[in-house]
């Protein structure tokens, strides 16, 4: 009977309370060129977004007053068919700033139900099963208008409070719609920053950005593993990417950092978190004759 009592209470704190603990990550990244100003960056991903889903709206708005000079968007930004004007409430004040995004699976296609015990099966055995398509192409549409940039596939130089951010991306691996060789080539040596940008973490598509000198790269899609053992961390990242790199910034390579971000959201048929708060990042990247081959400083910390 206690077993039962404590496995129902912790499942109530996962859906009921933690799911909504929205909370901020900070880091410190050693990844600009020597002598370069720091850039802050704000890490958006995997909102999931419902039309009911308000506190995130308003918390996800709010971040705004962090003052970024620049916003990542790593996608999974849709749940609904009808939740685009709900995302662009939640970014709106962001997207009056730099910034760039590429999308996910639940940016293209609705959760469907799934069993949860396929999370925990090798990914070889799992059919990968697809919603109804979801409009996409208007939400892309909205962020383009309003100066966003697509880097689906696409290499481009971003001008960031006066510095130069060469960024490149691609579509979501997970879905395997990632064409590295559209954007292959060593990255711009003059750029302050050189960013990759991907949905899914896959270690394959990190090591070919990691091959063409990239200094940092920015995904989500793992939610952090979204069940996580204290003391072990996460049982899954849902992709290659090994579990103890399921969130937060790590070395990939001798020169390249990886940041992964947990994300803000669940699948609507999953809707629990544990040990792993919903989360946003602000990053600070700072030249890297600052800190040379530091460990980043990460800090999370609950903000409304």
């Amino acid at each position: 009977m206690g077993t039962v009592a404590l496995g129902a209470a912790t499942l109530g704190y996962a859906a009921g309370i933690e799911r909504r603990h929205w909370t901020l990550r900070t880091a410190e990244l050693p990844v600009l060129t020597p002598g370069s100003r720091p850039i802050k960056v704000l890490h958006v991903s995997d909102l999931h977004m419902l039309p009911g889903h308000v506190s995130k709206q308003r918390w996800v708005a709010a971040l705004d007053e962090l003052d970024p000079d620049f916003v990542v968007n790593t996608g999974d930004n849709l749940s609904h068919h009808q939740a685009v004007p709900s995302v662009l409430r939640a970014l709106g004040p962001l997207l009056d700033r730099p910034g760039v995004f590429v999308f996910g699976s639940n940016d293209y296609y609705a959760p469907k139900p799934k069993n949860p015990a396929r999370y925990l099966m090798p990914k070889g055995s799992k059919k990968r099963i697809h919603g109804e398509h979801l409009p996409w192409r208007d939400l892309r549409a909205a962020f383009i208008e309003h100066g966003w940039v697509d880097l689906t596939h696409v290499r481009r130089t971003v001008e960031v409070a006066g510095q130069d951010i060469f960024c490149a991306g691609v579509d979501d691996p997970h879905l395997r719609r990632d064409r590295y060789t559209d954007i292959s080539g060593p990255a711009d040596r003059t750029a302050t920053l050189r960013l990759g940008v991907t949905h899914s973490p896959e270690p394959r598509v990190l090591d070919t950005f990691a091959a063409d000198g990239y200094d940092l790269v920015m995904a989500g899609h793992t939610h952090g593993g979204q069940l996580r053992v204290p003391g072990y961390g996460a049982l899954v990242t849902n992709c290659d990417l090994d579990r103890t790199r399921a969130r937060g910034a790590s070395r990939w390579g001798a020169h390249m950092w990886l940041h992964v971000s947990a994300g803000l959201g669940t699948s609507p048929f999953a809707p629990v978190r544990f040990a792993c708060p919903p989360e946003a990042s602000l990053l600070t990247l700072v030249a890297r004759d600052k800190t040379p081959q530091a460990t980043p400083r990460q800090v999370r910390k609950a903000v409304r």
